[in-house]
């Protein structure tokens, strides 16, 4: 009961930051009002988050968490490259253009969130290779594995920053993620 209530807290924090960081920017938004929209006190914020670039990566990290338990369940008979894009594509087509494009532009807004997407994307590579390694348990598949992660992971983020710079009308995110995989088979 108390861990259901302080993740139903922690939440609450991280949706109210999000809304608030939306309406009124990054650097404009302040813990105090963070604090005070999630009906806790500023102290009690640093129970559930260091920092407000904590807040952001918060969605990222639940994103990614819930990536890797759909790819835990995987059957180790589907090509591990075919997995990691399924899920995916799966994970990304959940967002409409328009909650992508804004988050995206809120993690542009800052340079230190800037630094710490990139670092996120460090992260998700390493938890997609333990993720397939847990799936295809053979030792001798380890160096394949890493690159299908490494190049997962490379593959979205060309497939999203070809997202973002597209003009007129849009197509979906997961539409240029499906044809990065794709280029990927054809390419290599």
């Amino acid at each position: 009961m108390r861990e259901r209530k302080r993740r139903e807290t922690r939440q609450r924090i991280a949706e109210v930051a999000l809304h608030l960081f939306l309406a009124d920017g990054y650097d404009d938004t302040t813990l105090d009002a963070i604090a005070a929209g999630a009906g806790i006190s500023r102290r009690t914020f640093f129970s559930y988050f260091k920092s407000k670039d904590d807040v952001i990566l918060f969605g990222l990290d639940a994103d990614s968490a819930m990536l890797i338990a759909d790819l835990l369940t995987t059957s180790p008979d589907v090509a591990p490259l075919d997995a990691v894009r399924d899920v995916m594509v799966k994970r990304i087509a959940r967002y409409t253009s328009e909650e992508m494009i804004a988050i995206d532009n809120l993690m542009m807004s800052s340079e230190s969130l800037l630094a710490r997407k990139q670092a996120h994307y460090a992260q998700q590579e390493r938890s997609l290779f333990n993720a397939l390694c847990e799936v295809w348990r053979q030792p001798e598949r380890r160096p394949a594995l890493r690159i299908v992660a490494m190049v997962s992971v490379g593959a979205m983020r060309v497939a999203l920053a070809s997202w973002r710079e597209q003009t007129g009308q849009r197509k979906p995110a997961a539409e240029f993620l499906r044809d990065a995989f794709e280029s990927l088979r054809t390419e290599l």
